[in-house]
């Protein structure tokens, strides 16, 4: 259920998830980190797809190595497989981890789309309508709903129905965000401000409400960068290096969604102090400090969860960005700070 329509005397659990980031590439690393967030308590473990690993052949190796964790797609492109293999890939996921896979969905971004997959980068929006209405309809049992022209027989998929996987998608733009409200049993949007949430919840309900769809079952999962160290000025370079990175080198859709909230100026800043962006030293000036502390995390374990505490007010599921390439010591250190159990305290 959203956080948004919780009675305001309610004291809800706190419910944490980790999620990566396509650069992070070393595959024992991704597993071993969700062994460790399943014994610290940890709901969802999400890993995404771009041009690296297929996630779905880790998030099979993480099913078999966790107990309780929901290991979740975050997510596929509905560009890089049909929505028949996305279906089957999915059934399958969902049998190996005994019903815990949450199938994550997203329009990706036209720098992906077209530099990896070689496919034109056109309406997205009804692109992951499509995908994700007959992935729905595949998971549910029934036939595929064939193109016009198409003679052979619609078929069924070929294993048994998964009519209650959950299908979570990753929508930031308007049309996207309906196509969303609509479909999804969940929300991720990825790099979006802490504050944008008191606004946008309830947008999203009320599509939800006037599409005739529940509320009851309804996430929406989001969260910081972290970083922890008692060293301030160490956690804010690490945490700064991954923001100024996705605003100016992982194409505009970051970028552009970020000044769409009204954080333009410090957009701009980032850009001019990145002439040259690099994924190890990428800054962020003085002047665009808010970004972090709408995107991020940082500091000592006490601070982490104080701004940890304002993720958790406005989203079902914080989830808990690790940049990528940082040291096992140091993930350690943020998945026990991040725990549920320290955010309950």
């Amino acid at each position: 259920m959203a956080r948004a329509n919780e009675n305001a005397g309610d004291a809800p659990r706190v419910r944490r998830g980790v999620a990566l980031t396509p650069m992070e590439t070393r595959r024992d690393v991704i597993v071993e980190m969700a062994v460790l967030a399943d014994r610290l308590g940890y709901e969802i473990f999400s890993t995404p797809e771009g041009w690296g690993f297929d996630s779905t052949l880790v998030l099979t190796e993480i099913a078999l190595k966790t107990e309780r964790i929901r290991p979740m797609s975050g997510i596929l492109s509905v560009w890089s497989r049909t929505p028949g293999a996305i279906a089957m890939n999915a059934a399958t996921l969902a049998e190996i981890s005994g019903g815990r896979y949450i199938l994550g969905l997203g329009a990706s971004t036209r720098a992906l789309v077209e530099g990896y997959h070689n496919q034109p980068f056109r309406h997205p929006a009804l692109k992951l309508r499509e995908t994700a209405t007959e992935v729905r309809r595949l998971l549910d049992g029934e036939r595929a709903d064939l193109d016009d022209g198409i003679k052979s027989r619609a078929l069924k998929m070929g294993q048994a129905p998964q009519p209650d996987l959950p299908i979570v998608i990753a929508a930031m733009g308007p049309k996207s965000i309906r196509v969303m409200a609509e479909y999804a049993d969940g929300w991720f949007p990825f790099y979006v401000t802490r504050n944008r949430f008191e606004s946008w919840i309830p947008e999203v309900m009320g599509m939800r409400r006037a599409a005739g769809r529940g509320e009851a079952t309804f996430d929406v999962f989001s969260g910081p960068t972290v970083a922890v160290s008692e060293d301030i000025d160490k956690a804010r370079r690490s945490v700064a290096t991954n923001v100024a990175w996705y605003v100016t080198a992982m194409g505009d859709v970051y970028a552009n969604s970020l000044r769409a909230e009204g954080y333009g100026a410090e957009v701009d800043a980032v850009i001019v102090a990145n002439p040259k962006p690099n994924p190890k030293t990428a800054v962020v000036p003085p002047g665009a400090e808010v970004l972090l502390e709408q995107l991020t995390a940082f500091g000592s374990p006490k601070r982490v969860q104080a701004a940890l505490a304002k993720w958790d007010a406005q989203v079902d599921v914080t989830m808990i960005g690790v940049a990528p390439g940082t040291p096992w010591s140091q993930i350690e250190e943020i998945l026990h700070a991040c725990a549920p159990a320290a955010g309950s305290k």
